[in-house]
């Protein structure tokens, strides 16, 4: 637009801004670009995948034949007239992930939790229950020493902690989803931090009612509180 132009709608718009003339003219003759449009999608948790918490052993004997148990799940899912398949199955901290084409129903779940307890390769008595992939929530546990049992060479280790949880009632019925990470309060401290990362469902209830819980640990009175996914971000 010339200024002659502009010093017109000036004088008829006296309140108008110049880029406000600019972006009118511009709309006018076609040539105002629309501002690029910023796709934001967060990628939801996939409940096509069932997760089976073992023993590390039972882990690794599972993986070694995990194309032949592939094939095997997926005849006793088409026998069942199930819609479900299995695409893969992987191995995870705390077990397998067994990977879907669609969400598995009560009645799959059972097929696979009989097709892995029954394999001759694993030990059923250190296989948990299959069940559907939830949200992961993230806890730390402070009050408990790093050196539990007074001794500068035993230190407190993630075994020792999921000993302490299956202890204590509060945590009945909680599973983790991977091992309990323990770290130093401080260089100096004699203190621990403990990093637990939980399964829960979609409300959160489970989490809520753990935090700012209080329980024993020998002598000691332990706290839980929330936290961020990385360790030592308070």
């Amino acid at each position: 637009m010339n200024t002659s132009k502009m010093l017109k709608i000036k004088k008829v718009f006296p309140t108008i801004d110049v880029k406000k003339i600019d972006q009118i003219n511009n709309i006018v003759k076609g040539n105002l670009k629309p501002k690029p449009h910023i796709q934001m999608t967060i990628k939801g948790l996939s409940r096509k995948q069932v997760i089976v918490p073992m023993s590390g052993e039972n882990n690794n004997n599972f993986m070694k034949n995990s194309a032949i148990h592939v094939a095997n799940i997926n005849r006793h899912l088409r026998n069942a007239k199930s819609e479900v398949l299995v695409n893969y199955i992987r191995s995870d901290p705390l077990g397998i992930s067994i990977i879907t084409n669609k969400v598995s129903l009560q009645s799959d779940l059972q097929i696979i939790n009989q097709y892995v307890k029954n394999s001759g390769d694993i030990n059923a008595l250190q296989v948990d229950e299959p069940r559907l992939s939830q949200l992961k929530l993230y806890l730390k546990i402070i009050g408990i020493p790093y050196f539990p049992h007074g001794n500068t060479q035993d230190r407190l280790i993630s075994s020792d902690v999921e000993t302490i949880l299956k202890q204590n009632q509060i945590f009945d019925n909680v599973n983790l989803a991977s091992k309990p990470r323990v770290i130093k309060v401080s260089p100096k401290s004699d203190m621990s931090i403990i990093w637990i990362d939980i399964w829960n469902v979609q409300s959160s209830n489970k989490a809520k009612g753990l935090i700012n819980q209080y329980f024993n640990v020998s002598k000691y009175i332990a706290t839980i509180q929330g936290a961020n996914m990385n360790p030592g971000v308070p």
